[in-house]
């Protein structure tokens, strides 16, 4: 008797569908919410990254453009620059624009360099040897950005985000206050 009724109530529960439903969403849930919001960092992680590039692109290129770069205009570039890095906090952000000048000899030397909230280049600099072209100069803008990702923090902590760009002048080497670049 006691073997009937065991079995019997195995197989009701087994036929029982009430609360599968909720069951099933309890099991998955966590997951389908971890990836949610994992998706939305990593997206906001890339977004900022891709910022940083384009800020050490727009460095290059308006520092190249020029042929005498005053400190009025450098703060005009650097904060043209750093606009970018709009909607995030701009203070966490580092630019550095260094002229490099090559000498015949290949021996690359910076000839000025300034920053905003970073760390202005000096004396001799290595680059890549492909650039090393004797007898010329070199625009080298960097960018860096401290990335707190607002969900992983604890997991990740602050990731630095940062990309550089070497661009030769347009015209003529850059002259910046009244130090040349040559």
């Amino acid at each position: 008797m006691l073997k009937k009724s065991i079995l019997g109530w195995m197989t009701r529960l087994a036929r029982d569908k009430r609360g599968v439903s909720a069951v099933e969403f309890a099991l998955i849930a966590p997951v389908l919410i971890g990836l949610y919001f994992g998706t939305a960092e990593v997206a906001n992680g890339v977004g900022a990254d891709r910022k940083v590039s384009l800020i050490a692109a727009a460095l290059a290129n308006l520092s190249a453009q020029a042929t005498s770069i005053s400190t009025s205009d450098m703060g005009n570039i650097l904060d043209a620059s750093g606009a970018i890095i709009t909607p995030y906090d701009a203070t966490k952000l580092k630019m550095t624009v260094t002229c490099i000048s090559i000498s015949a000899t290949k021996v690359a030397s910076v000839k000025w360099s300034v920053t905003r909230n970073g760390t202005a280049n000096s004396g001799n600099i290595t680059i890549p040897t492909a650039l090393a072209v004797a007898s010329t100069t070199l625009i080298f803008a960097q960018a860096s950005y401290a990335y707190t990702p607002t969900v992983g923090q604890t997991i990740t902590g602050t990731l630095t985000l940062s990309d550089q760009m070497y661009m030769s002048p347009r015209i003529s080497p850059p002259t910046y206050g009244t130090t040349t670049c040559t």
